[in-house]
C-alpha cells in the first residue's frame, strides 16, 4: 500500500477529473505512475545505448558524427 500528500490544487484537479470520467483517483495515480516509470527506463536504455566501449557518454558532436549526419540534416 503507498500513500500519498499532494497540495491542494493537485488534489482537487484529480477529484475533478475522477468525478467527470467516473474513474477512480486511483486510475489516475497508477496510471501517471506507470507513465513515468517507463518514461525514465527509456531514458536508461538510451542513455545505455550512446555509451561508447569506454562507458563514457559521447557528446552531440561525437554522436551526429557517428551516425553520419550533419548539421545540414536538422
Amino acid at each position: 500500500m503507498l500513500a500519498i500528500r499532494l497540495d491542494n490544487e493537485t488534489e482537487k484537479r484529480l477529484n475533478d477529473l475522477a468525478q467527470v470520467t467516473n474513474r477512480s483517483k486511483s486510475y489516475y495515480i497508477r496510471e501517471a505512475i506507470h507513465r513515468f516509470l517507463n518514461e525514465q527506463e527509456d531514458i536508461l536504455i538510451a542513455l545505455t545505448r550512446i555509451e561508447n566501449k569506454e562507458g563514457k557518454l559521447l557528446s552531440t558532436e561525437e554522436l551526429w558524427e557517428k551516425l553520419g549526419w550533419s548539421e545540414k540534416d536538422e
